[in-house]
């Protein structure tokens, strides 16, 4: 019997425990952003392209069906330090299509769409469909997307979290562990919803922010977080206002403007990537301390500066990290 996957809010809330526990039934058909995905069973050397995948998975207990992972920007969890040593890593950034399949993995997902898709920097899902292998993007990274625009495609509608959790659930009937699964949203959900308690009790109505996630060199206008993407949306449950009213999810914005604005907080991304001298974040104080605009923001001044991990500001296990450090760096605002 074919079981199809169509999920609603409700079940993403925990709401369908029962069917939920229910054993998966393989084949299994996932509509997956737009294709259908068939499991034809329980899979095995398991390769996910992306550290949001890859950390969603241990947080299963899957790390013994892993054959591989790739694309890291920060240093694993702290609690899955274990299960990623057992796990080859492929590559600290994109993989190759060959690396990939010479695992002969049973699925492969990935948590960017541009990843595996129409011009998917690892392969297209033709090409891994072709050999048989199951691919699988995180909703995160398609529903409310056009992923035809651009390297990275954008946003037609701000994240919503529900998209995190019908990927977590969906990947949890994939390798049958439902059970695990609802455990894991249910923590997340809770722990959100405490920590936006704490920050709505601070009763700070006027407090902003703006995040910086990198530059392609520290002399241009960097990369800042925009008003449709995951830092948008932890902004908006702590009651934070975003400084930056573009809709890209990560627009170049002057430092000028930024200064204007003078953002109540500012978070800085922290990453081992050194993809520009931006990724280092030390590179990143060095420049807001030392130039003539920046040192001059409130945010600066103050030391008012939350350094977050990348792979927090990225739709994924650690966002629920990332509110809970946010929450922490508003303290003190009101005084």
């Amino acid at each position: 019997m074919t079981t199809r996957i169509f999920l609603t809010t409700a079940v993403a809330l925990g709401l369908g425990q029962a069917a939920l526990a229910a054993p998966t039934d393989y084949p299994l058909v996932i509509d997956n952003c737009g294709h259908q995905v068939t499991i034809p069973a329980r899979p095995d050397n398991v390769v996910s392209i992306g550290q949001s995948t890859t950390e969603i998975l241990y947080a299963l207990g899957q790390a013994d069906r892993m054959a591989g992972t790739a694309l890291w920007f920060t240093p694993v969890l702290p609690a899955f330090a274990e299960d990623d040593a057992r796990v080859d890593r492929i590559s600290d950034d994109t993989p190759s299509f060959e690396s990939v399949v010479n695992r002969r993995p049973g699925f492969v997902p990935t948590m960017f769409a541009w990843m595996i898709g129409d011009q998917g920097a690892v392969g297209t899902r033709r090409q891994f469909a072709d050999l048989g292998i199951p691919a699988y993007v995180m909703p995160t990274d398609c529903q409310g997307k056009d992923n035809s625009v651009g390297a990275d495609g954008t946003r037609l509608a701000p994240f919503d979290i529900a998209t995190l959790w019908d990927g977590i659930d969906q990947i949890a009937r994939v390798m049958d562990a439902q059970d695990a699964g609802q455990a894991l949203i249910a923590d997340l959900q809770a722990r959100e919803v405490a920590v936006v308690e704490r920050a709505r009790a601070m009763d700070l109505p006027d407090a902003s922010a703006a995040v910086w996630f990198s530059s392609a060199d520290l002399a241009l206008d960097p990369y800042m977080a925009g008003g449709m993407g995951v830092p948008a949306w932890m902004m908006d449950r702590l009651g934070l206002r975003n400084v930056v009213t573009s809709d890209e999810e990560w627009p170049a914005v002057g430092w000028e403007t930024i200064a204007r604005a003078d953002p109540s907080v500012l978070v800085i991304a922290r990453m081992d990537r050194r993809r520009f001298p931006a990724d280092d974040v030390e590179a990143k104080l060095r420049f807001l301390k030392t130039d003539p605009v920046t040192r001059r923001m409130t945010a600066v001044r103050r030391d008012r500066i939350v350094i977050l991990y990348a792979e927090a500001l990225h739709p994924g296990i650690r966002m629920i990290d990332g509110l809970e450090a946010l929450a922490a760096g508003m303290d003190g605002l009101s005084e």
